[in-house]
């Protein structure tokens, strides 16, 4: 299947949810604070996902559009000192990237940090579309602040882009349960030297809710879909640089072939 019969398939997926706007999302539940459960989806699951979720769930609409393409630009230092605190599996470990809204040409910088159970801690700034690519005297400020507050620790040196992540992004909301569900498809990783086309015929979901599992987790669950242990930045670190050590991921690694 192509990545554009993909996109054809979530729409028609979507198709039957009620819209929900973003200032009514934003409105809910920030979600700063969250636990994350991810899945690799079969497409096929994916539709019969949806059809169970429709009568709670509701689909973030823009302009008349429920997908939207995204741009991520990931920052490491040259030996990939923070993906490696990952494989690692280190308490203090974070994750820098900016995003960029393609439909709105808008961006933020992020700061994603793992809180004291496990947690998501997301922190965000606004950030210019044309220094997405780079880390601004602002960018690094914001860094420093947020390592000092939640670690107690400085930020490593020589941090600069490695790699980005484009993809299509749907969002279903849980307006009573506080909860999301994103929705991704036609993945590709790049980097300065060669690109890597994730596989069209499945949907990288993530469940985010404030703390025990949703109804999303539990219908996914009756699918016999399980969760996995995935980052998109280690995913595609891993596959760009294949002299990195990648234990932690190697069977999730085999899905994304």
């Amino acid at each position: 299947m192509t990545a554009r019969r993909t996109v054809a398939a979530m729409t028609g997926a979507l198709e039957p949810f009620q819209p929900i706007t973003l200032a009514d999302v934003l409105a809910e539940a920030a979600l700063q604070v969250r636990i994350d459960r991810k899945y690799l989806v079969p497409l096929e699951t994916f539709i019969e996902l949806t059809v169970r979720l429709r009568d709670r769930f509701a689909a973030l609409q823009i302009d008349g559009k429920r997908t939207f393409g995204y741009e991520s630009v990931y920052f490491d230092t040259p030996d990939h000192q923070l993906y490696l605190d990952h494989v690692q599996r280190r308490r203090r470990r974070y994750k820098l990237r900016t995003r960029a809204y393609l439909d709105s040409d808008e961006c933020s910088l992020e700061v994603k940090l793992k809180g004291n159970r496990s947690e998501t801690v997301k922190s965000r700034m606004p950030y210019a579309l044309e220094d997405r690519a780079r880390l601004t005297p602002a960018a690094q400020d914001f860094l420093a602040e947020q390592l000092r507050t939640q670690y107690g620790v400085q930020a490593e040196t020589g941090l600069g882009p490695v790699l980005s992540t484009t993809y299509r992004r749907s969002t279903l909301v849980d307006p009573d349960g506080h909860a999301r569900l994103t929705c991704d498809i036609d993945l590709r990783f790049s980097s300065r030297h060669q690109t890597v086309d994730v596989t069209p015929h499945a949907v990288l979901v993530e469940s985010k809710t404030a703390g025990r599992a949703g109804a999303a987790d539990e219908v996914l669950r009756d699918l016999r879909v399980r969760p996995i242990q995935v980052s998109k930045y280690c995913v595609a670190a891993a596959l760009l640089n294949p002299h990195l050590r990648s234990n932690p991921w190697h069977r999730t690694l085999q899905l994304f072939h």
